[in-house]
């Protein structure tokens, strides 16, 4: 019988802990309360993504609550499942959970856009973070009235919020997210570049 070495096992639990929290993150709950509220598959309209905002499209406010509070807690709970095995487990259990979000396998790898998971995961790995970043979310949207500003401002001052902090590993993990956020925010770039994104409150587009 082969005995494995601690860095083997410690791999090994790491791949578990990023396993589970890929399996939780890929959850579609956007796809699950559109079922539910009688829409259909979400990804037939809008952006055709399973995220909060595209579920609101639907008219079916209460489904978009309901997939954003628990997009939220799916990340939520990986870092707590994890966090009882360590830091290191919980970063791996969160960068599981945000890639699975916006990576489920389930649909092909074609999931939401990874805003309301990352809060999840940012509050639970730092409250005092996670605070941060969403009075950031708060402050943007309020002076711009615009939703994709606010999550990308919120994507990209997080990391900075953690190097103040003085935990690089932290900052570089969540910077990995804000490199994602602001890859599936591709169109919504676009359409603040060429003045078309709409304010909140208002009716969005189809893209």
């Amino acid at each position: 019988m082969i005995a494995l070495s601690d860095s083997t096992w410690f791999g090994i639990e790491m791949g578990v802990a990023l396993a589970l929290g890929y399996l939780l993150g890929s959850v579609p709950f956007g796809l699950i309360f559109g079922w539910l509220a009688g829409v259909g598959d979400v990804r037939n309209i809008g952006s055709g993504n399973i995220g909060a905002t595209n579920v609101l499209r639907t008219g079916k406010r209460w489904a978009a609550a309901a997939t954003l509070l628990c997009d939220a807690a799916k990340g939520a709970l990986a870092v707590v499942v994890a966090a009882g095995f360590g830091e290191a487990f919980a970063v791996a259990a969160a960068i599981g959970a945000f890639l699975g979000h916006v990576f489920p396998v389930w649909l092909k790898f074609h999931g939401g856009k990874g805003v309301a998971t990352f809060f999840g995961v940012v509050l639970t790995l730092d409250w005092r973070i996670g605070l941060l970043a969403s009075v950031t979310w708060l402050l943007a949207a309020a002076l711009f009235r615009v939703s994709s500003i606010a999550a990308l401002a919120a994507a990209a001052l997080t990391p900075v919020y953690f190097l103040f902090r003085g935990n690089l590993v932290l900052a570089l993990t969540v910077a990995l997210f804000a490199i994602v956020i602001f890859l599936k925010h591709r169109t919504n770039i676009t359409r603040l570049v060429n003045g078309d994104e709409p304010r909140i409150g208002c009716k969005p587009s189809a893209s």
